[in-house]
Order: structure tokens, then C-alpha cells, then sequence
């Protein structure tokens, strides 16, 4: 089951342009019956191993800003430790509902895509493309630690959109950038006992040959499709979480997957 989910997680965010983490989630805990804490840990856990074998990649082509990598990676680490703790101090049904919302803000933000417009390369000063991406760093970090998330649509977003970079340098930097931060919050679930590294074995190579596959597949069909279908489909899930019955655990309960 968890190759399935891999496999599932790394089609559709490779096919969208989003990251496995968005997808691995819902699917942990309606599948596997992850609590939503778990189901975050065991994901960041995923995430070091498949962002690594991305970053190795864009790094061998030289599609890699190391300098800016280096300003996203340090916030970020920090923050990321500030959002798993933070999550300790969660009722999982509050961090349902939180994460609910935060896939609903995703799926709007990948309708308004077609509107948003890169800004010009080279505008931006020296030290304000330092500060843009060490405060993309932090925001990141935060949201990575909290929700278990990779967090490079963000970073993208933001090297893209504000500092002019082009997409595959930014995906580079994203990649690189996302190792040590999934490294920091994955440790700490684990502290908590809310990771499974159990299922790694099927979830990691499941996710890399979807990604592969969902690549090849992205080609094939229009992007405006694929991103109103999915967004629906994130927007969906979000409110249904939204209006889901969970219990009241906190994150500082014994970890284990429900059922």
C-alpha cells in the first residue's frame, strides 16, 4: 500500500508541479490510517531521500544557485525546528483543520498561477534579494516544520515571481535547500515518536518512479486541465477535513497509526 501512495504522490505533484508531500498526506492518513501528525513525520522522512536524489540531479546539470541555496537553507532549518514544535503543542484536530486550510489556500493559489507574472531578471538589488529569500526561508521553514511539507512550491514561488530567477534554477535551489530542512523536521517528529520510517521502503522508490512517470505524462496534456482538476481535487480534500470529526489527541501522545 505505501508504493501505491508513493507512487500516487509522486505522479500528481510531478504532473502539477507541487511537491509529494501535499498529496502523500491525505493519502497516509485516509489510506493508512496515519494519524495527522504521523502522517507529516513519515512524510518529511520520505522527503529527505527524494529530495536528495532531486537535488543530485539538478546539481549535476549546474542548475543550482548555491549562494541563494545557502540564504534559504539556514532560516529555514531554524524555523523548521520552531514549526515541529509547534506542532507538539497541537490537538490533532486542530492541525486537521490547519492543514485542511492550508490545502485549500494551495488550490487557489494554482488557479491564480496563469495571472501571476515572473518579475524581470536582474531587478532586483543585492540586498533585497538576500532578504526575500532568508524571509522565504523562515515563512518556509515554518510551514515545512508544521505541516510536514517540503515547501518548495513556496520557494519557487518566490525566486520566480520576485527575484526573476528561471524555473530551473529555482527548482534547483528549492531541491538542495529541502534536505536539510526535511532532515530537521523529521528528526524532531521522530523525538515526538510521530514518524514511521517503516514504510519508507515502499513509499520512497514509489514516489521516485511516480514523479518519473508523472513527468512524462504532464507533457501529454494541457496544463490548464491538469491544474483546475487538481486544484478541485485539493480543494475537495481540504474541505473535507475541514468538517471531519477528529479526535482530540495531541501531538505529545504515543505515536502508532490508527487501526
Amino acid at each position: 500500500m505505501s508504493f501505491g501512495i508513493g507512487i500516487l504522490a509522486g505522479a500528481l505533484g510531478a504532473l502539477v508541479g507541487l511537491g509529494g508531500g501535499v498529496v502523500m498526506i491525505p493519502l497516509l492518513t485516509g489510506w493508512l490510517g496515519f494519524s495527522q501528525h504521523q502522517a507529516q513525520g513519515t512524510s518529511l522522512l520520505a522527503l529527505m531521500f527524494t529530495g536528495l536524489a532531486g537535488a543530485v540531479a539538478y546539481g549535476a546539470n549546474r542548475s543550482v544557485d548555491w549562494p541563494a541555496a545557502a540564504l534559504l537553507v539556514l532560516p529555514a532549518m531554524l524555523m523548521a525546528w520552531v514549526g515541529a514544535r509547534s506542532c507538539n503543542r497541537l490537538p490533532e484536530r486542530n492541525l486537521r483543520r490547519l492543514f485542511s486550510a492550508f490545502l485549500i489556500a494551495i488550490s487557489a493559489l494554482m488557479l491564480l498561477k496563469p495571472f501571476l507574472h515572473p518579475a524581470a531578471s536582474g531587478a532586483a538589488s543585492v540586498g533585497f534579494e538576500a532578504g526575500v529569500l532568508v524571509v522565504t526561508g523562515l515563512v518556509t521553514g515554518f510551514l515545512s516544520g508544521l505541516f510536514g511539507i517540503g515547501g518548495g512550491a513556496i520557494v519557487i514561488a518566490a525566486m520566480v515571481l520576485v527575484l526573476g530567477y528561471g524555473q530551473h534554477p529555482a527548482q534547483g535551489s528549492a531541491l538542495v535547500a529541502m534536505v536539510p530542512v526535511a532532515a530537521v523536521g523529521a528528526w524532531c517528529y521522530r523525538d515526538f515518536g510521530r514518524a514511521d520510517a517503516g514504510v519508507l521502503k515502499g513509499l520512497v522508490p514509489g514516489i521516485l518512479l511516480g514523479a518519473a512517470g508523472g513527468a512524462q505524462l504532464a507533457h501529454l496534456f494541457p496544463d490548464a486541465a491538469l491544474r483546475i482538476i487538481f486544484a478541485v481535487v485539493l480543494a475537495g480534500t481540504g474541505l473535507q477535513g475541514l468538517r471531519a470529526k477528529v479526535g482530540e489527541a495531541s501531538c505529545r501522545a504515543s505515536g502508532g497509526r490508527a487501526g
